[in-house]
Parts: structure tokens; sequence; C-alpha cells
């Protein structure tokens, strides 16, 4: 082999090895990986809601969209994790309007998406604990369902006015004995208005206080929550 070919050779093979040495990865140096500050929200958590529209048994349908607002920042180890003002968002998952004999007005609602001030989005489990910003409802159960109290009582006053009304007349008609008769006319007349109209709505208002119960726990990033200035509220308990 002639010098001048030798020569080449150790070119080339100088050339490949220093391609080696700079598509080689530096093992000794570590990869920098970004990691974001996370916050968690726990299981269990309740935090209080302003209802943004008015939402009724008599109207309401499956699936009908629910708006609502953080009352109150919540705040975990004196970090702020749920601003107030934060937007939340939910679903009607069953509606059932009371009865025209037996049956209560029920309302089921789920919320499904917490959006900060800052656009950040989560989805979220959430159920109603409580209504404290309502009269004449109840929860019924653990799964969140608004329960009409009972108007029994108003439509037996109802029978009974009706009662008296028709013995008024009856005594000024027919005496003693049309007495009778017209508080039993009247009673009846009084079921039988009972009978034909359904009991009352679960009427939510704008602006009720409701309180939501977050069923499972829940990661938000510290870095996308607003770093806007906000007054913190602690429980006292």
């Amino acid at each position: 082999m002639s010098i001048r070919a030798a020569s080449i050779w150790v070119l080339l093979l100088g050339g490949i090895a220093a391609a080696q040495t700079t598509l080689a990865p530096n093992s000794a140096a570590p990869a920098v990986e970004s990691e974001k500050p996370m916050l968690t929200i726990p299981a269990g958590t309740r935090v209080p809601l302003t209802l943004k529209q008015a939402i009724s048994t008599k109207t309401a349908r499956d699936g009908d969209p629910v708006y609502a607002e953080t009352a109150f920042p919540f705040v975990v180890n004196e970090r702020v994790v749920i601003p107030a003002g934060t937007y939340i968002q939910g679903r009607i998952t069953r509606v059932q309007r009371g009865g025209h004999v037996k049956g209560r007005a029920e309302l089921l609602v789920h919320f499904t998406s917490m959006i900060y001030p800052s656009g950040y989005t989560v989805m979220l489990g959430g159920s109603v604990e409580n209504t404290p910003g309502t009269e004449k409802t109840s929860m019924k159960d653990s799964e969140g369902t608004i329960r009409q109290d009972s108007d029994a009582a108003r439509k037996a006053r109802e029978a009974a006015g009706a009662a008296t009304t028709g013995a008024v007349i009856g005594a000024i008609t027919n005496g003693g004995k049309g007495a009778g008769i017209g508080a039993g006319i009247g009673g009846v007349a009084g079921l039988a208005i009972g009978m034909l109209s359904r009991g009352a709505d679960v009427r939510l208002e704008p602006g009720t206080s409701i309180e939501m119960e977050i069923q499972r726990e829940l990661a938000v990033d510290a870095s996308r929550i607003s770093s806007r200035h906000e007054v913190i509220v602690r429980n006292s308990d």
C-alpha cells in the first residue's frame, strides 16, 4: 500500500471515530427534567359555592348544565389551592317531580370541572353535600340528592279548609244537617284537589349557597393557579 493510500485510510478512520464520539450520548451529563409544583386537594374536601343560574325540577332535564362559583378561597398548608371566583361546572344527572299522591321532588347534580381565574381547567368528581341557602329542602342520600320537604301537611290544611267552607255553606242552606253534609262534600273536594295537584318542586335560585364535596383526591399545578392576592379564610375548627 502506498503512503498516499495509507494516509487516506488514516483520515477516514479518524473521521468515523470523531463522528461516533460526537453522536454518542454523554452518560455523565444528568438529564434535566422540569418537575411541576403540584398541590393536592384531599378527597372529602368541602367547598362553598354560589349558584349562577336558577334550577327547578319543573323545567330541568337530565344532562342540563349547572354553573357555580367558589365563594371563598380554599387553603392547604397556607397555600391557596382554590381561589375565590373559580368557576365550577357540572350537570344534572337525575330529575324527579313531586307526585300527585306520593313521591317528593328530587334533584341530583354532579360537578365535573373546575376553571381557575387563569383559565387553567381541572377535571373533578364532585357532589352536593349541603344546600344551606335553600328552604324546605334536605339531602336524601350520600350521592347528593336534593329532596323537597313533604307538603302533606299543606294538603291536609287545604282539605280541612275545604271541609270547613262546605260546613258553613251547608249550615246556611240546611241547618245542622246541612252542615254535616257540606263538611263531607267539602272534605272530599279538598282531597280531590290535593290528589290532582303535584307536590312542590325543588327550586334553587341564582345566588343560592351550596356546598360541594370533592369525591376523589385531586392534584393541581401550583404554577397555573392565579397569582392574584387572596384574602385567606380559615375554618375555626
